[in-house]
């Protein structure tokens, strides 16, 4: 069974997979001052808890932001004796990503990319709810091509919080009405409805910018010489369906109460595409094994 790490600023996500099967998950935070020792009572502590042994696990797969905590994880991973895959600019071979420098890609966005064009196809799009907002944009050819990064929800409310004197931390849910009558409700607002409202017109540009790429790209290959014929009405409204919009993180659940710009909530998907890339690197090392 493959044990899928999503490393982020704030959280740790874990998935145990067995074949293509999330079975159980946890969430811890993510402390950069975790010790070798630390993570590995850490991760006794939850499988013991569901009665699972550490013997199942015959792989690790993880996507970090946190450089102090990736040699911990790598030095797990080897104490294990278990075979380990560190989601970079490399894997990106295997990820479809044409942004122009693939190494600026945060691994988390290369995940989401990569589960998102697997289980909803192309094009799509990702709104991932963490530390930080970000967006990615996955076009009708399943290539990553770029997306957006915005403060987080929490980030941007524990900024006003710490700069206006009288306002207090909220809970961090949605206001029946975006109209607040008090502050509490106002902050809600603001925070929650303002979060959808971003998403919605983020969402919106970048599927009008999305249908002007692809209708570009048909009228250049369409132009071009070639002895495959040209694209055909029906394929070039195929390739200008809306984009899939995904959203994910610890906070999209609350954020899709307040909007209908969602199709899919998909709470595990940066584990996915950690899942579907160790599952790409296998087969390619498989190929290229002696026989």
């Amino acid at each position: 069974m493959l044990l899928a790490v999503d490393m982020g600023n704030t959280q740790t996500a874990l998935g145990l997979f067995d074949q293509d099967t999330l079975i159980q998950s946890w969430r811890m935070p993510t402390d950069r001052s975790f010790t070798k020792d630390e993570l590995h009572l850490r991760l006794l502590g939850y499988f013991q808890l569901h009665k699972l042994s550490l013997d199942i696990v015959t792989g690790i797969a993880f996507a970090g932001v946190v450089p102090d905590l990736l040699r911990s994880w790598t030095l797990v991973a080897q104490e294990l004796s278990l075979p380990i895959i560190q989601i970079g600019p490399d894997t990106a071979l295997v990820t479809n990503v044409v942004a122009p420098n693939p190494a600026e890609v945060g691994a988390d966005r290369i995940a989401n990319a990569t589960a998102a064009a697997t289980l909803y196809g192309s094009p799509c799009i990702v709104v991932d709810f963490g530390t930080a907002t970000n967006v990615d944009v996955i076009n009708h050819t399943g290539a990553y091509i770029g997306g957006v990064i915005a403060p987080g929800i929490r980030v941007g409310l524990d900024a006003l919080i710490a700069r206006a004197a009288r306002l207090a931390s909220v809970p961090l849910e949605a206001p029946q009405h975006t109209i607040g009558t008090s502050t509490l409700e106002a902050v809600q607002s603001g925070t929650v409805i303002g979060a959808a409202a971003m998403a919605e017109g983020l969402i919106r540009r970048i599927q009008g910018e999305l249908q002007t790429q692809t209708a570009t790209s048909i009228s250049t290959n369409a132009a071009a010489p070639t002895t495959t014929p040209a694209p055909t009405a029906t394929s070039s409204t195929a390739h200008n369906k809306p984009a899939t919009v995904i959203a994910t993180g610890g906070l999209a659940s609350v954020v899709a109460t307040c909007t209908d710009v969602f199709d899919v909530v998909d709470q595990q998907l940066t584990l996915r595409g950690v899942h579907e890339i160790w599952k790409r690197m296998q087969a390619i090392r498989t190929a290229h094994s002696p026989q």
